[in-house]
């Protein structure tokens, strides 16, 4: 916390800053601790209990100059026991409401996803190491830490329910032999909010591009666009999405992988204090070694479902179940395919 502080008052002094509030920072924190069991029955017969015990804290840091600009940064303490940790990006807020992230800044690309319903739960099958199948929308999202991202306020241009937002990074110095890393990378996105009836709908879009400091490699270190919807009626919520693309996986060795897609898609309902979400995502990508196109598919299907119930203010208790299946280059990966039953509660402060 103190390092934060210091950071954050030599940036001010560094940047020549005016009117800057003489008072500290504001500080607020926030956090959570999750306890539970999951069960993994993998392959049809390797089944095994396993402990899940997680917990994450993190502190928020921001000060608003005379001048209306708000400047804010976070810390994110994680896995306990260690002093590993996280820190969070540089922020400016402005008083017509657009946000300029700097450093650590993200992309426009992965902000302008719509938020789809996801079932909770620790589920513990992982994919195989070798399967190059995208997991999220954004697998092409790929960034140096040294950049911007800027997001416009609501209503942009006059339009109301409109958002837009860009974003750029420049520079890897962390190349290796046989690994690839992101080195100049811009993205766009939008979002576009709109009531249909009883209907919230919103909907956002977005692409990307990220060149690689591989110089043997065929394609850029990703390259993709990405379509989401959300709507919300009542208790009722609906999402999904499709993002599709190429680049270079982030497994070591690297891949190169072509024609990807990734497909997903999520209902929530909530009534009293349960809530109830089922979600699908499936992915596929064709895998080959830098500087040859990719060949063979690799694919990765799962469907999950999950009860969450809030016991108390900040306590929740989830059962959630999964059913994973993986296949690598057309052949079923057993040892990373099955299903999944977690039972949990979480306490966040």
């Amino acid at each position: 916390m103190k390092k934060e502080l210091l950071i954050a008052s030599a940036l001010t002094a560094s940047l020549g800053l005016a009117n800057v509030a003489e008072a500290g920072a504001n500080v607020s924190y926030s956090g959570s601790v999750t306890r539970g069991v999951t069960q993994d029955d993998v392959g049809g017969a390797n089944s095994g209990h396993t402990n899940v015990a997680t917990a994450e804290l993190s502190f928020a840091i921001d000060q608003t100059t005379d001048s209306g600009i708000k400047w804010s940064t976070s810390l994110s303490v994680v896995d306990e026991g260690t002093a590993e940790g996280d820190s969070g990006g540089l922020t400016l807020t402005f008083s017509d409401g657009s946000t300029l992230d700097l450093i650590e800044a993200g992309s426009a690309f992965g902000g302008a996803i719509a938020s789809i319903p996801a079932a909770g739960g620790s589920q513990g099958i992982t994919n195989t190491s070798t399967n190059s199948a995208p997991g999220d929308l954004d697998w092409a999202d790929a960034s140096d830490a040294v950049g911007f991202d800027w997001g416009s306020a609501a209503d942009f241009g006059g339009i109301e329910g409109l958002t837009v937002g860009i974003s750029a990074a420049f520079g890897n110095d962390t190349y290796a032999t046989g690994s690839a890393g992101a080195e100049t990378t811009y993205s766009a996105g939008l979002t576009y909010a709109m009531d249909a009836g009883d209907t919230a709908v919103t909907v956002g879009a977005g692409m990307i591009s990220a060149t690689t400091d591989d110089n043997v490699a065929l394609n850029d270190q990703g390259s993709s666009v990405a379509l989401s919807i959300s709507a919300v009626t009542g208790n009722l919520t609906l999402g999904a999405g499709y993002s599709n693309g190429e680049g270079i996986s982030g497994k070591s060795p690297a891949t190169e992988i072509d024609s990807v897609s990734w497909t997903e898609a999520g209902a929530k309902y909530v009534s009293g204090d349960m809530t109830l979400t089922v979600s699908a995502g499936s992915g596929s990508a064709a895998d080959g070694a830098l500087a040859a196109a990719g060949a063979s598919t690799d694919e990765t299907q799962n469907v999950s479902g999950s009860i969450a119930y809030t016991i108390a203010d900040g306590v929740s208790a989830t059962l959630g179940y999964t059913d994973v299946e993986n296949t690598n280059e057309g052949t079923s990966v057993v040892g990373n395919s099955g299903s999944s039953w977690y039972i949990g509660a979480t306490v966040s402060f």
